[in-house]
């Protein structure tokens, strides 16, 4: 079973955070697993944690359509961090539209971080490549 000290899930569906949360835990050993109900909740939060120096998640699942901060605008914001570590950053969507993918590439192509894109549903089987640290 692999060893995560942190994750944090950034999905505004209760309905696919307890898929998630339930898949982590049969999958993964995990210390501290967060969930923020959207991208501006999420950013402050690791804001707060680097400020303080205080550990920051290994790995982000990340859903891109939520209120108030969206992924977008969450990986934008996130991106400028003087984060140094990897972080592994799994954008999760229902969405088939071209435009995303591209987005992705344009992130993943600008950071040292490891950014992917997944589709929903998360299966179980797919649990083990994803939570893979960057």
């Amino acid at each position: 079973m692999t060893k995560i000290k942190y994750i944090g899930i950034v999905d505004d569906d209760p309905i696919t955070v307890f898929g998630i949360r339930k898949m982590l835990n049969a999958a993964v050993d995990c210390e501290q697993i967060d969930t923020y109900k959207n991208g501006k909740i999420a950013f402050d939060d690791i804001c707060e944690k680097l400020k303080h120096n205080q550990s920051l998640p290994d790995i982000i699942f990340l859903d891109i359509n939520m209120p108030i901060m969206d992924g977008w605008q969450f990986l934008e914001a996130f991106l400028n961090l003087p984060i140094t570590h990897k972080v592994r950053v799994n954008i999760v969507t229902s969405s088939i539209d071209p435009y995303d993918v591209q987005k992705w590439e344009s992130f993943k192509n600008r950071t040292h971080h490891l950014i992917t894109f997944n589709n929903k549903p998360i299966r179980a089987n797919e649990i083990a490549q994803i939570t893979k640290v960057a």
